[in-house]
């Protein structure tokens, strides 16, 4: 990617999340008074992942489950093979929980993450150290561009339980970047959406 190239994205990358974070004020205001609400804890979840350059941040959700989620863990089994941990029916997910992921609301506070340059709306989604662990192959490719908030995984294979589709998709993306492919990858998000298609 050249420098030209990273410039029209950080510009793209502004532009919408301005526009969206006006959009979705009243459903950021609504679905915070209802997980303040019905689920007491905290509104937001934050967690440390890896950026561009192998680079640290702290990415911001709404909390979608209970407090002490991480803490059982352990208890649960992975549906996904690979690092990343997943699961299709996760008891840990609040009521409220479940309607912020089915519609990707629980996405909305990283917004901000772009807004401060540490996200793209569109690229590899962030994973944290222990997740990138020993896959030295693809961690370069991956690492080279902003991670985003929907790429081609979310719109292809959201519901495919293969590690490795997830990063086939992650390292086509950034191969054959382009300001036309963050367009299509954007619009087809939106109807992935409002399907409710694959979100767990």
């Amino acid at each position: 990617m050249t420098m030209k190239q990273e410039f029209m994205k950080r510009i793209l990358d502004i532009l919408l999340s301005i526009l969206l974070l006006l959009i979705f004020i009243p459903i950021f205001l609504i679905t915070a008074i209802f997980i303040k609400l019905f689920d007491k804890g905290p509104i937001f979840y934050s967690q440390t992942r890896v950026g561009l350059n192998g680079k640290e941040f702290t990415m911001y959700k709404f909390r979608s489950m209970i407090i002490n989620a991480d803490c059982i863990k352990n208890e649960l089994n992975n549906d996904v093979d690979g690092p990343v941990f997943k699961v299709k029916k996760d008891p840990r997910i609040t009521k409220i929980g479940r309607l912020t992921r089915r519609w990707s609301l629980d996405e909305i506070p990283q917004f901000y993450n772009v807004l401060k340059g540490e996200m793209s709306m569109v690229g590899p989604r962030p994973l944290s150290f222990e997740e990138m662990d020993g896959f030295e192959q693809w961690k370069k490719i991956r690492l080279s561009v902003l991670p985003g908030i929907t790429g081609f995984w979310q719109i292809e294979a959201r519901d495919h339980k293969k590690f490795e589709d997830w990063i086939f998709y992650d390292t086509e993306y950034v191969k054959n970047w382009s300001i036309t492919t963050d367009l299509k990858i954007l619009l087809k998000t939106v109807l992935v959406v409002l399907r409710g298609k694959g979100a767990f």
